[in-house]
């Protein structure tokens, strides 16, 4: 067969693939991915691209033809709401099959693997209320991935945005900075506006846009809004005292924060800390650099150790710096954001050891603001217990990014010509540049994440959002874990 046969027979599988994708999801509440890299939605030649970065422990590309009959199999089994990995499964069955303790018919190892949620098509997700209260560039991102999951496997139902009070005009101006994105791009979808009934409908889904001058200063029980959680974009508010406003409005239940809270609110990392949202009633999802970083160094620190380490940041200028020199509070940052490099402090290392205990004091930072408008890298300078060389390192943060528990946190590339824009749109909290990678084998290593302070972010913030309201989909297969009930697979992956 021609290399062009190959791809026709490729591409013709992976067509095949997409109603299957589709009726899993839009009936039966199944979310499908591959490595954490999520199917739905996605084109032929997107499926395509999603398997060739999905290669397995050989170095083999896996393919179409391997997975297309996963899904055809999955198809048949009446499956509950759930987050199937296709190629973990996969991998699972070799895994199993090299040892003869696996079925080698597909059909029953997917049936035991996925035992709880079979025979459980018909069963749906009680629906949780979500309100936006701000609506820039964050809050905007949170929307655009609530509305497209609005359709299927979600339980979280956008209600309302929550605007300070605006002159004529200024709905309409908020609906097209949701319909175009100078960096993201135009929404998929329909938009429309009614004034009169302030509301913003987006692909079917009613927004309603209320009007406040403070958080308490709201009545969501009058817009038919009951026990939301609400997702504080401003920052304005972010400590506790601040934040519990927003349960003093009827309706509200919960409180997420979507940038890095002060004293004694809960700061989680999804992936790392989450276990501690529990019941919790007040939460930050930190911020954008602690989600990049902190799961890789968690990771790191269960595999090799770290023994201390500093953490600069190269990151994007925000919009609290000034376009051109003027007066700021803040040191540095009145000079012209587009034409200086800017060095800034950053509180991510601290926050680091905040949401991971073992990581507490043993880090330093610092930032630099630099005139580009999203897509930022964290250096990661460590010192570790282990003393692992380049290719054992770079071996150990691609399976991570694979087939560990933080595969929905962390990717892995290896490409001479990436750049900070190619990280744009990124669902993974950070990206590791494997041909950055530096380590001698003497304990020291130099480890470079690129990371969508904007997209990747908002997507941590909806995991949060998920778990927070018990709406997070059961992921199979299941991570395999210790007598703790911590995930094994990073330090198994590691060693095999």
């Amino acid at each position: 067969m021609s290399v062009f046969a190959d791809w026709i027979e490729e591409e013709s599988l992976a067509e095949a693939s997409i109603p299957i994708v589709g009726s899993l999801y839009r009936r039966q509440n199944v979310v499908t991915t591959i490595h954490g890299r999520r199917l739905v939605g996605l084109s032929a030649n997107q499926v395509l691209k999603a398997h060739r970065f999905a290669r397995h422990l050989d170095g083999t590309e896996l393919h179409p033809s391997e997975t297309f009959p996963v899904l055809r199999a999955l198809a048949t089994l009446d499956l509950g709401p759930a987050v199937v990995d296709v190629a973990a499964l996969l991998r699972r069955h070799r895994e199993l099959l090299a040892g003869d303790s696996a079925p080698s018919d597909l059909g029953t190892f997917l049936r035991t693997e996925l035992a709880d949620v079979v025979g459980h098509g018909s069963e749906a997700l009680a629906p949780t209320d979500v309100v936006l209260y701000g609506f820039g560039h964050i809050g905007r991102l949170v929307t655009r991935i609530l509305l497209a999951r609005a359709g299927g496997a979600s339980g979280l139902r956008l209600r309302a945005v929550v605007l300070r009070p605006g002159g004529p005009g200024d709905l309409a101006k908020r609906a097209s900075l949701l319909r175009r994105d100078s960096i993201h791009g135009p929404f998929d979808g329909t938009i429309t506006v009614d004034e009169t009934a302030q509301t913003i409908t987006a692909n079917g889904t009613v927004i309603q846009v209320i009007r406040a001058e403070a958080p308490d200063r709201v009545d969501y029980r009058a817009h038919g809004i009951e026990d939301a959680v609400v997702v504080d974009s401003t920052g304005s508010w972010r400590d506790r005292a601040g934040l519990e406003r927003h349960l003093a409005a009827p309706g509200a239940g919960r409180v997420l924060l979507t940038t890095a809270a002060k004293g004694d609110v809960p700061n989680i990392v999804h992936g790392v800390n989450d276990a501690e949202i529990a019941d919790e009633r007040i939460l930050a999802a930190a911020s954008c650099t602690t989600n990049a970083v902190t799961p890789i160094l968690a990771a790191l620190h269960e595999r090799y150790g770290v023994r201390h380490g500093h953490v600069e940041t190269v990151h994007a200028f925000t919009n609290d710096q000034n376009l051109t020199d003027n007066h700021h509070r803040a040191d540095r940052r009145g000079r012209a954001a587009t034409l200086n490099m800017v060095l800034t402090e950053t509180g991510a290392a601290k926050a680091v050891g905040a949401a991971y205990p073992e990581l507490a004091g043993r880090l330093t930072g610092n930032a630099i603001r630099v005139p580009v408008s999203n897509g930022s890298l964290a250096v990661l300078s460590l010192q570790l217990d282990g003393a692992p060389d380049r290719d054992e390192l770079n071996a150990f943060l691609r399976d991570v990014s694979l087939v560990s528990s933080l595969r929905r946190q962390v990717d892995y590339v290896e490409s001479p010509e990436f750049a900070s824009t190619d990280v744009l749109g990124s669902r993974k909290a950070g990206v590791v540049d494997g041909l950055a990678t530096i380590a001698d084998g003497d304990g020291s290593a130099v480890v470079y994440v690129w990371y969508d302070n904007e997209h990747g972010y908002s997507r941590q913030v909806v995991r949060v959002l998920e778990s927070m309201t018990g709406v997070r989909l059961p992921a199979f297969p299941r991570d395999r874990v210790d007598a703790d009930g911590r995930s094994i697979a990073p330090l198994a992956v590691a060693e095999r």
